[in-house]
Protein backbone atom coordinates (compact mmCIF):
# COMPACT_ATOMS: atom_id res chain seq x y z
CA UNK A 1 0.00 0.00 0.00
CA UNK A 2 2.86 2.49 0.73
CA UNK A 3 4.64 1.75 -2.88
CA UNK A 4 1.38 3.43 -3.76
CA UNK A 5 2.18 6.58 -2.01
CA UNK A 6 4.16 9.90 -3.68
CA UNK A 7 7.68 10.57 -1.87
CA UNK A 8 7.64 13.89 -0.25
CA UNK A 9 10.07 15.94 0.25
CA UNK A 10 9.93 18.36 3.20
CA UNK A 11 11.71 21.69 2.47
CA UNK A 12 13.30 23.88 5.31
CA UNK A 13 15.43 26.86 4.55
CA UNK A 14 17.56 28.16 7.31
CA UNK A 15 19.80 31.01 8.69
CA UNK A 16 23.08 29.81 8.80
CA UNK A 17 23.73 30.07 12.65
CA UNK A 18 19.95 28.34 13.38
CA UNK A 19 20.16 25.96 15.71
CA UNK A 20 16.58 24.78 16.70
CA UNK A 21 14.70 24.15 13.81
CA UNK A 22 11.09 23.64 14.79
CA UNK A 23 9.83 22.53 11.55
CA UNK A 24 11.75 20.04 11.03
CA UNK A 25 11.34 18.31 14.35
CA UNK A 26 7.32 18.71 13.73
CA UNK A 27 7.81 17.11 10.17
CA UNK A 28 9.57 13.61 12.01
CA UNK A 29 6.16 13.07 13.38
CA UNK A 30 4.27 13.12 10.51
CA UNK A 31 1.43 10.54 9.92
CA UNK A 32 3.33 9.37 6.67
CA UNK A 33 5.31 6.80 6.37
CA UNK A 34 9.20 6.96 7.03
CA UNK A 35 10.44 5.29 3.47
CA UNK A 36 8.28 7.92 1.69
CA UNK A 37 9.50 10.91 3.64
CA UNK A 38 12.58 12.96 3.10
CA UNK A 39 13.45 16.10 5.39
CA UNK A 40 15.73 18.26 3.69
CA UNK A 41 17.34 21.88 5.41
CA UNK A 42 18.73 24.10 3.25
CA UNK A 43 21.46 26.54 4.66
CA UNK A 44 23.84 28.96 2.95
CA UNK A 45 27.22 30.71 4.67
CA UNK A 46 26.17 33.95 3.42
CA UNK A 47 22.99 35.56 5.56
CA UNK A 48 22.22 38.08 2.82
CA UNK A 49 21.31 34.87 0.39
CA UNK A 50 17.30 34.73 0.77
CA UNK A 51 14.75 31.95 1.27
CA UNK A 52 13.88 31.92 -2.68
CA UNK A 53 17.62 31.18 -3.63
CA UNK A 54 17.52 28.39 -1.14
CA UNK A 55 14.55 26.83 -2.31
CA UNK A 56 15.67 26.68 -5.64
CA UNK A 57 18.70 24.95 -4.93
CA UNK A 58 16.82 22.58 -2.62
CA UNK A 59 14.47 21.63 -5.21
CA UNK A 60 17.07 20.64 -7.46
CA UNK A 61 18.75 18.40 -4.58
CA UNK A 62 15.53 17.12 -3.56
CA UNK A 63 13.76 13.33 -4.74
CA UNK A 64 10.60 13.92 -3.69
CA UNK A 65 6.79 14.28 -6.51
CA UNK A 66 5.46 16.43 -3.64
CA UNK A 67 7.57 18.96 -2.07
CA UNK A 68 6.56 20.82 1.74
CA UNK A 69 7.48 24.02 1.47
CA UNK A 70 8.21 24.93 5.72
CA UNK A 71 9.78 27.68 7.43
CA UNK A 72 12.20 27.22 9.85
CA UNK A 73 9.91 27.75 12.89
CA UNK A 74 6.24 26.29 10.87
CA UNK A 75 5.06 23.61 13.48
CA UNK A 76 2.83 21.86 11.35
CA UNK A 77 0.30 18.49 12.65
CA UNK A 78 0.68 15.27 12.15
CA UNK A 79 -1.63 14.98 9.53
CA UNK A 80 -0.86 17.60 7.19
CA UNK A 81 0.50 15.36 4.39
CA UNK A 82 -2.19 12.84 4.35
CA UNK A 83 -4.60 16.34 4.07
CA UNK A 84 -2.73 17.57 1.57
CA UNK A 85 -3.05 14.60 -0.70
CA UNK A 86 -6.50 14.45 -1.12
CA UNK A 87 -6.61 17.16 -2.59
CA UNK A 88 -3.09 16.89 -4.82
CA UNK A 89 -5.66 13.21 -5.92
CA UNK A 90 -6.53 16.35 -8.54
CA UNK A 91 -3.94 16.76 -11.10
CA UNK A 92 -5.17 19.94 -12.06
CA UNK A 93 -3.98 21.24 -8.38
CA UNK A 94 -0.61 22.38 -8.32
CA UNK A 95 -0.01 23.97 -4.92
CA UNK A 96 -2.24 23.45 -1.70
CA UNK A 97 -1.67 25.62 1.05
CA UNK A 98 -3.42 27.08 4.40
CA UNK A 99 -2.97 29.39 7.42
CA UNK A 100 0.11 29.96 9.72
CA UNK A 101 -1.68 30.64 13.11
CA UNK A 102 -0.67 32.09 16.12
CA UNK A 103 -0.05 29.51 19.08
CA UNK A 104 -2.54 30.21 21.66
CA UNK A 105 -0.23 30.19 24.40
CA UNK A 106 2.19 33.00 22.61
CA UNK A 107 2.75 35.93 24.66
CA UNK A 108 0.64 38.62 24.90
CA UNK A 109 1.57 40.69 22.39
CA UNK A 110 2.73 38.24 19.52
CA UNK A 111 -1.25 36.81 20.41
CA UNK A 112 -1.97 40.88 19.06
CA UNK A 113 -0.33 40.60 16.49
CA UNK A 114 -1.91 37.40 15.19
CA UNK A 115 -5.49 39.38 15.25
CA UNK A 116 -4.07 42.28 13.62
CA UNK A 117 -2.43 40.07 10.82
CA UNK A 118 -5.67 38.37 10.39
CA UNK A 119 -7.52 41.11 10.06
CA UNK A 120 -9.15 42.41 6.93
CA UNK A 121 -8.23 45.95 7.63
CA UNK A 122 -4.74 45.78 8.09
CA UNK A 123 -3.57 42.78 5.19
CA UNK A 124 -7.13 42.80 3.17
CA UNK A 125 -7.88 38.94 1.23
CA UNK A 126 -3.55 37.93 3.02
CA UNK A 127 -5.19 37.23 6.00
CA UNK A 128 -6.58 34.17 5.20
CA UNK A 129 -2.85 33.61 5.83
CA UNK A 130 -2.89 34.67 9.67
CA UNK A 131 -6.01 32.75 10.03
CA UNK A 132 -8.65 30.38 9.01
CA UNK A 133 -11.10 32.26 6.94
CA UNK A 134 -13.92 30.64 4.45
CA UNK A 135 -14.27 26.81 3.31
CA UNK A 136 -11.66 25.08 1.28
CA UNK A 137 -11.40 26.87 -2.58
CA UNK A 138 -9.46 27.80 -5.32
CA UNK A 139 -6.80 30.30 -4.17
CA UNK A 140 -4.11 32.47 -5.20
CA UNK A 141 -0.94 34.40 -4.03
CA UNK A 142 -2.62 36.42 -1.63
CA UNK A 143 -4.01 33.74 0.33
CA UNK A 144 -1.47 31.53 0.37
CA UNK A 145 1.86 31.57 1.82
CA UNK A 146 5.57 29.96 1.82
CA UNK A 147 5.90 28.92 5.15
CA UNK A 148 2.87 26.07 4.33
CA UNK A 149 3.07 25.15 1.35
CA UNK A 150 2.71 21.61 -0.44
CA UNK A 151 3.55 21.65 -4.19
CA UNK A 152 4.22 19.17 -6.97
CA UNK A 153 7.65 19.62 -7.52
CA UNK A 154 7.64 20.22 -10.98
CA UNK A 155 5.11 22.57 -11.65
CA UNK A 156 7.37 24.73 -9.23
CA UNK A 157 10.60 24.14 -11.19
CA UNK A 158 9.04 25.20 -14.47
CA UNK A 159 8.67 28.75 -12.70
CA UNK A 160 11.17 28.72 -9.63
CA UNK A 161 11.44 31.59 -7.06
CA UNK A 162 12.87 34.96 -8.52
CA UNK A 163 16.16 35.66 -6.60
CA UNK A 164 16.06 38.95 -7.30
CA UNK A 165 12.70 39.34 -5.06
CA UNK A 166 13.20 39.10 -0.81
CA UNK A 167 10.33 38.66 0.06
CA UNK A 168 7.25 38.04 -2.41
CA UNK A 169 9.77 35.40 -3.96
CA UNK A 170 6.73 32.74 -3.52
CA UNK A 171 4.09 35.13 -4.47
CA UNK A 172 5.50 35.76 -8.15
CA UNK A 173 6.11 32.07 -8.22
CA UNK A 174 2.56 31.19 -7.35
CA UNK A 175 1.58 33.54 -9.83
CA UNK A 176 3.44 31.88 -12.01
CA UNK A 177 1.95 28.49 -11.65
CA UNK A 178 -1.59 29.92 -12.15
CA UNK A 179 -0.69 31.63 -15.12
CA UNK A 180 0.29 28.31 -16.51
CA UNK A 181 -2.60 26.83 -16.12
CA UNK A 182 -2.14 25.45 -12.58
CA UNK A 183 -4.84 25.15 -9.60
CA UNK A 184 -3.63 26.91 -6.74
CA UNK A 185 -6.25 25.85 -3.23
CA UNK A 186 -6.39 27.72 0.21
CA UNK A 187 -7.18 24.99 2.72
CA UNK A 188 -8.36 26.86 5.76
CA UNK A 189 -7.66 23.45 8.24
CA UNK A 190 -4.36 22.91 6.60
CA UNK A 191 -2.68 24.89 9.40
CA UNK A 192 0.90 25.25 10.63
CA UNK A 193 1.33 26.94 14.25
CA UNK A 194 3.70 30.14 13.83
CA UNK A 195 4.40 32.58 16.41
CA UNK A 196 4.52 36.33 14.44
CA UNK A 197 7.26 39.04 15.45
CA UNK A 198 8.26 39.42 19.28
CA UNK A 199 8.04 43.06 19.37
CA UNK A 200 7.34 46.25 17.92
CA UNK A 201 10.33 47.42 16.44
CA UNK A 202 10.32 43.86 14.67
CA UNK A 203 6.86 44.40 13.31
CA UNK A 204 7.55 47.73 12.24
CA UNK A 205 10.79 46.64 10.23
CA UNK A 206 8.48 43.38 8.78
CA UNK A 207 6.11 45.83 7.12
CA UNK A 208 8.25 48.36 5.61
CA UNK A 209 10.16 44.83 4.22
CA UNK A 210 6.59 43.70 3.22
CA UNK A 211 5.73 46.98 1.65
CA UNK A 212 9.18 47.22 -0.50
CA UNK A 213 8.69 43.39 -1.34
CA UNK A 214 5.52 44.04 -2.88
CA UNK A 215 6.15 46.96 -4.69
CA UNK A 216 9.21 45.08 -5.99
CA UNK A 217 7.15 42.35 -7.26
CA UNK A 218 4.91 44.72 -9.01
CA UNK A 219 7.95 45.95 -10.75
CA UNK A 220 9.30 42.81 -11.81
CA UNK A 221 6.21 41.13 -11.98
CA UNK A 222 3.21 43.03 -12.69
CA UNK A 223 -0.19 41.72 -12.77
CA UNK A 224 -3.64 43.09 -12.21
CA UNK A 225 -4.38 41.56 -8.84
CA UNK A 226 -1.18 43.79 -7.84
CA UNK A 227 -3.72 47.02 -7.88
CA UNK A 228 -5.31 46.57 -4.83
CA UNK A 229 -1.73 46.92 -2.80
CA UNK A 230 -1.84 50.82 -3.88
CA UNK A 231 -4.39 51.36 -1.83
CA UNK A 232 -1.86 51.88 1.67
CA UNK A 233 0.08 53.98 -0.06
CA UNK A 234 -2.26 55.90 -1.90
CA UNK A 235 -3.92 56.48 1.81
CA UNK A 236 -0.56 57.17 2.86
CA UNK A 237 -0.09 60.36 0.65
CA UNK A 238 -3.76 60.95 1.37
CA UNK A 239 -3.10 61.34 4.97
CA UNK A 240 0.34 63.98 4.38
CA UNK A 241 -2.42 66.23 1.65
CA UNK A 242 -4.72 66.73 4.68
CA UNK A 243 -3.47 69.13 6.56
CA UNK A 244 -2.40 71.43 3.62
CA UNK A 245 -6.04 70.70 1.80
CA UNK A 246 -7.46 71.70 5.42
CA UNK A 247 -4.92 75.10 5.86
CA UNK A 248 -5.30 76.23 2.08
CA UNK A 249 -9.58 75.69 1.89
CA UNK A 250 -10.47 76.24 5.52
CA UNK A 251 -12.63 78.69 5.13
CA UNK A 252 -14.69 76.53 2.44
CA UNK A 253 -16.62 74.17 4.23
CA UNK A 254 -17.65 72.19 1.01
CA UNK A 255 -14.17 71.10 0.94
CA UNK A 256 -12.99 70.72 4.15
CA UNK A 257 -15.93 68.57 4.56
CA UNK A 258 -15.13 66.31 1.79
CA UNK A 259 -11.14 66.20 2.53
CA UNK A 260 -12.52 64.69 5.66
CA UNK A 261 -14.74 62.15 4.11
CA UNK A 262 -12.16 59.99 3.62
CA UNK A 263 -10.37 59.45 6.98
CA UNK A 264 -13.86 59.83 8.82
CA UNK A 265 -15.00 56.68 7.02
CA UNK A 266 -11.61 54.91 7.55
CA UNK A 267 -12.00 55.45 11.32
CA UNK A 268 -15.28 53.99 11.22
CA UNK A 269 -13.81 51.03 9.14
CA UNK A 270 -11.26 51.05 12.36
CA UNK A 271 -13.94 51.00 14.89
CA UNK A 272 -15.91 48.08 12.98
CA UNK A 273 -12.93 45.52 12.22
CA UNK A 274 -12.14 46.29 16.38
CA UNK A 275 -15.67 44.65 16.95
CA UNK A 276 -15.17 42.08 14.88
CA UNK A 277 -11.29 41.13 16.19
CA UNK A 278 -13.04 41.33 19.63
CA UNK A 279 -16.06 38.90 19.02
CA UNK A 280 -13.17 36.65 17.55
CA UNK A 281 -10.91 37.28 20.77
CA UNK A 282 -11.97 39.59 23.32
CA UNK A 283 -12.34 43.34 23.89
CA UNK A 284 -9.12 44.02 25.56
CA UNK A 285 -6.76 42.49 22.95
CA UNK A 286 -9.11 43.78 20.62
CA UNK A 287 -8.61 47.66 21.80
CA UNK A 288 -4.44 46.83 21.57
CA UNK A 289 -4.58 45.62 18.29
CA UNK A 290 -6.62 48.90 16.98
CA UNK A 291 -3.96 51.08 16.98
CA UNK A 292 -1.81 48.21 15.38
CA UNK A 293 -3.94 47.95 12.51
CA UNK A 294 -3.77 51.39 11.73
CA UNK A 295 0.24 51.49 11.52
CA UNK A 296 0.45 48.66 9.16
CA UNK A 297 -1.85 50.73 7.10
CA UNK A 298 0.46 53.93 7.08
CA UNK A 299 4.09 51.32 7.50
CA UNK A 300 3.20 49.12 4.50
CA UNK A 301 2.25 51.75 2.43
CA UNK A 302 5.40 53.67 3.30
CA UNK A 303 7.49 50.48 2.48
CA UNK A 304 5.72 50.10 -0.65
CA UNK A 305 6.67 53.65 -2.02
CA UNK A 306 10.18 53.39 -0.71
CA UNK A 307 10.03 49.64 -2.97
CA UNK A 308 8.70 51.85 -5.65
CA UNK A 309 11.74 53.90 -6.26
CA UNK A 310 14.68 52.22 -4.71
CA UNK A 311 17.04 50.48 -7.62
CA UNK A 312 16.32 46.67 -6.96
CA UNK A 313 20.00 44.90 -6.03
CA UNK A 314 20.73 42.00 -8.01
CA UNK A 315 20.84 38.77 -5.74
CA UNK A 316 24.36 37.75 -3.96
CA UNK A 317 26.00 35.05 -6.21
CA UNK A 318 25.47 32.15 -4.47
CA UNK A 319 28.17 29.36 -5.14
CA UNK A 320 27.86 26.10 -4.38
CA UNK A 321 30.47 25.69 -1.97
CA UNK A 322 27.68 28.59 -0.27
CA UNK A 323 25.01 26.15 0.03
CA UNK A 324 24.26 23.09 2.33
CA UNK A 325 22.30 20.40 2.60
CA UNK A 326 21.33 18.87 5.97
CA UNK A 327 19.14 15.31 5.70
CA UNK A 328 17.18 14.69 8.97
CA UNK A 329 16.57 11.27 9.67
CA UNK A 330 12.98 10.62 9.76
Amino acid sequence: MNDELPLVSVLIPVRPNKAEVKAADAARQFDYPPEKLEIVIVRTTDPSIGPGVKRNAGLKAIRGELVYFLDDDSVAPRDNVRRALKHLSDPAVKLVGGPNVCPTDAPRFERVLGLVMGSWLAFGPSCARYRPVGKLRAGGEKELISCNLIARRDAVLEVGFDPKLWPNEENAMMDGVKQRGGKLLYDPEFIVHRCPRRDLRAYTRMLLFYGGGRAHQFRLHPTADSLPNFIPPLFCLYLLALPFLLAAFWSVKAVVLLSLLPLALYLLVVLVQTMCVAARSNLALAVLALPLMILTNILYGLGFWRGLVIKIAPPPPAAEKDIRFETVPV
